[in-house]
């Protein structure tokens, strides 16, 4: 197996839905070193649906760096954490089309999902609302 990475995510909506970005970067699960920093502009849309989005373009990054690399997920959005962790169902389509899109992209890989606190998620915060203030994706 490669290396193990920590992907930190999060989503925003202004308006709810209305004006939406996420933001997510990938970390060296050893050295905390921060690897990718990634804000996607999500259009208008829901903030569960920017943070899908979040997740998706930081598994994304993280297994473009290393395709074997085990990968925690750290999301402040206990419902993304429950739904990719197959504990509740996903109702929403666009929900559902994303979780199938990082399923897709997770495979048989070593994955796991762990709710954080808002706080410990403010680098991800930030970058998502960058997102949302520039009006277009950047990092990608």
């Amino acid at each position: 197996m490669g290396r193990s990475f920590i992907v930190e995510a999060d989503g925003g909506s202004r308006g709810n839905p209305g004006r939406a970005g996420s933001g997510s970067l990938v970390m060296d699960a050893e050295t905390g070193e921060i690897l990718a920093e990634i804000g996607t502009w999500v259009g208008i849309a829901t903030n569960n649906v920017a943070e899908y989005r979040g997740m998706v373009e930081g598994l994304r990054r993280a297994l473009e760096l290393d395709p074997t690399a085990g990968i925690l997920v750290r999301m402040d959005s206990q419902l993304v954490v429950e739904q990719m962790s197959g504990r509740w169902k996903i109702k929403h389509p666009d929900m559902r089309e994303l979780a199938a899109e990082a399923r897709e992209l997770i495979g048989h890989r070593p994955v796991t999902f762990e709710w954080i606190p808002r706080a410990e998620n403010a680098r991800a915060d930030a970058l998502a609302n960058r997102a949302m203030d520039m009006g277009h994706s950047f990092g990608l």
